[in-house]
């Protein structure tokens, strides 16, 4: 190795929709990607925001997802997921939802309560995995 330290890469793929502000959907750096919290929108851009909860939490978590393919990574290369929610009433939905999403993937994960989210959505969540096979 020559100890040069590769700049960090942003990744914004074409599976979910657009990045909403000034940020990108990713960022791998040093053989981890960073996803940027994702909220329950498709990728071309309908806010599921009459949707119920587990749709929501289905197509966040479909986001994600996608990001992590997009950067040469997956679900079982998690590291750690962290879940905004807005009411803790739908934490145990989420949680069946999200364990037949990462199977036998156990991250570390954490969950925030948070009140009201961007455009009255239900959650977001942020993650960390591992890049490569």
């Amino acid at each position: 190795m020559d100890g040069e330290m590769k700049p960090p890469q942003r990744v914004d793929p074409d599976t979910v929709a657009r990045p909403g502000g000034h940020y990108s959907h990713a960022t791998v750096a040093q053989g981890l990607v960073f996803v940027s919290g994702q909220l329950p929108i498709t990728a071309e851009g309908v806010k599921l925001v009459d949707a119920g909860f587990e749709q929501q939490a289905e197509q966040v978590l479909a986001n994600v997802r996608n990001i992590l393919l997009a950067c040469g990574s997956d679900v079982d290369r998690l590291v750690q997921v962290r879940v905004y929610i807005d009411d803790m009433a739908n934490w145990p939905a989420f949680n069946a939802v999200y364990a037949r999403w990462a199977g036998d993937t156990k991250p570390a994960r954490a969950v925030v309560p948070t009140g009201a989210l961007h455009f009255g959505l239900k959650l977001e969540v942020e993650a960390v995995a591992q890049v490569g096979a």
